[in-house]
């Protein structure tokens, strides 16, 4: 059975480890950087790698020499976590790998790091086609498997969860890592507001970090902002969470990340899951911060699938997105399952409502339902508020000639929306090029209107099907709408349908762009330059 050496070393942790593929056996050897004040400091970091790299090395060949003797009969190969991460020493572990995968005279396997924090939890869980959420320092996105790769369904469109918790931490002096600081004073503050700025499935925290700054030093106590900092952030990565999981049509989670460790960002997701019928798994917490046993681990399946890399082509990779990597070392896994709304359903559920359907009546009675996992405060507000902008704009879309459901009755108090009926498939079980452009235009129109759709994913988009003839599109669900006269605002539009058809449709690059030319002959050229701007702000572009 195989056997590998794996070595971590994106930025605060150098680690070792061997993992032995025949008991599962993970051995673990680690040596954390820490700062004396503030954050990471990147030449620190690469001084505190440049030492501990080679100790932490060491410990793992002596642990495979007393088990089994001579390392080059007993190790198989040595996996590095190649990117992303700091530069600097990224490439110290990336050349302590190539030295010692040539000593040994064994392959190397290039690992992205994000990726091993997804397959360290698939790995263990035994789930087969999850849905990832990563929540690390630099990092938060939502990842599911398409096509041959861990797609981006959704990410920070700024700072990652953890520094985005270290930006006030430092602000109230407190030392490297803030995370368990916030957690344990959050527990002894009452809730406050702070912004919630959702956008589809992407989402941006440094609002967020600047608004509890500002909350302090207005004198609000600390225990109260990190409550409500943490009630926040946390409800945000749920929400993206269970909406990756509606539009996959997946049932199974997997956290991944250092923050993590966080108990109550665990609680949250798997009250989410639970309230679904999905399943939630959480890896230990040595599995969770940066470690060398995810990268030996997933480095044991891409060598047992062959993915090894010459050591003259292993540069590291400093901005090596996840979405870029092929998944070669999975075979028959499926996609999350997906049904159409039939003739015989009569009940369907969303990210955020059920749907009961009265085909009798021609209507969709919709109740945004409570969810357990949010402070309610913020559940009571967010079900008004999107409640209240649904109704008005999809009543505003239709007024502009864009297909949507006629409104009937509406109780934002509630929740409650009783909608016309329309359509017999979601676009995202009946996706079309021809289909894909009548999305494109009725997004430009209602742009020029002045408002954004807030989440164009396709399970927001009914197609009814016509015999020899093109479907006709609905846009239903404007619950994240609002007004704007801001390009970016529409330029997030675009972003967020391309990034869900990217996840889910069979040749994305076809309908993309047949959208992008739809909105373009109807909408404002200023919106697809902005486009191209926001594409390079996600992590590591």
């Amino acid at each position: 059975m195989t056997r590998v050496l794996g070595i971590e070393g994106t930025a605060w942790c150098a680690s070792a480890a061997v993992f032995d593929a025949a008991d599962e056996d993970v051995r673990i050897f680690s040596d954390a950087y820490q700062p004396d004040s503030g954050g990471i400091h990147p030449r620190e970091a690469a001084e505190h790698m440049r030492g501990a790299i080679p100790e932490v090395v060491a410990r793992a060949i002596k642990l495979v020499e007393s088990r089994d003797g001579d390392p080059s009969e007993a190790i198989d190969a040595v996996a590095f976590s190649r990117g992303p991460g700091l530069g600097p020493c990224l490439r110290i572990a990336g050349t302590a790998a190539r030295a010692l995968a040539g000593s040994l005279d064994v392959p190397l396997v290039g690992v992205n790091h994000m990726v091993a924090h997804l397959e360290i939890g698939r790995h263990n869980s035994g789930f087969d086609a999850p849905v990832c959420l990563n929540a690390s320092g630099a990092n938060a996105h939502v990842l599911g498997y398409h096509d041959g790769r861990y797609r981006v369904l959704g990410e920070t469109m700024d700072t990652g969860i953890g520094n985005a918790i270290d930006k006030f931490t430092r602000h109230v002096g407190w030392t490297h890592p803030g995370g368990p600081k916030v957690e344990k004073r959050a527990k002894e503050g009452e809730y406050i507001e702070l912004p919630y700025v959702v956008k589809g499935m992407d989402f941006s925290f440094s609002g967020i970090s600047s608004a509890a700054n500002d909350a302090v030093d207005g004198g609000t106590p600390v225990e109260d902002v990190c409550r409500g900092l943490q009630e926040t952030t946390f409800a945000m990565l749920t929400e993206v969470s269970e909406r990756a999981l509606s539009l996959t049509g997946a049932d199974e989670l997997v956290l991944g990340g250092g923050v993590g460790q966080n108990a109550r960002l665990r609680e949250m997701l798997d009250t989410m899951c639970g309230a679904r019928g999905a399943s939630f798994y959480a890896p230990e917490p040595r599995f969770l911060r940066d470690n060398a046993g995810m990268i030996a681990v997933l480095g044991a399946k891409m060598f047992e699938a062959g993915d090894t890399i010459a050591i003259g082509g292993s540069r590291v990779r400093p901005d090596f997105r996840p979405d870029e990597v092929p998944v070669t070392w999975r075979s028959g896994s499926r996609d999350g399952e997906r049904s159409d709304t039939d003739a015989e359903t009569t009940q369907t559920q969303g990210a955020e409502a059920i749907v009961d359907l009265d085909r009798n009546r021609g209507s969709a009675f919709k109740r945004r339902v409570s969810k357990a996992y949010r402070h309610p405060e913020l559940d009571a507000r967010l079900r008004r508020r999107r409640t209240r902008s649904e109704a008005r704009l999809t009543s505003e879309a239709r007024r502009v000639g864009v297909p949507t459901p006629v409104v009937f009755d509406v109780d934002p108090r509630e929740g409650l929306l009783e909608v016309e009926f329309v359509g017999d498939a979601d676009l995202r079980d009946a996706i079309a090029e021809s289909s894909v452009r009548r999305v494109g235009e009725h997004l430009a129109r209602c742009h020029d209107a002045g408002f954004v759709h807030g989440d164009p994913t396709p399970r927001n988009v009914r197609v009814r099907r016509n015999e020899g003839g093109d479907a006709l599109v609905y846009l239903i669900d404007f619950g994240l709408g609002y007004h704007s006269d801001h390009v970016e605002d529409y330029a997030m539009d675009l972003h967020v349908f391309e990034g869900a058809v990217a996840g889910t449709a069979g040749d994305p690059a076809a309908c993309i762009d047949a959208f992008e030319d739809a909105y373009q002959a109807v909408g404002d050229d200023r919106v697809l330059d902005r486009l191209r701007d926001i594409e390079t702000r996600g992590r590591y572009q």
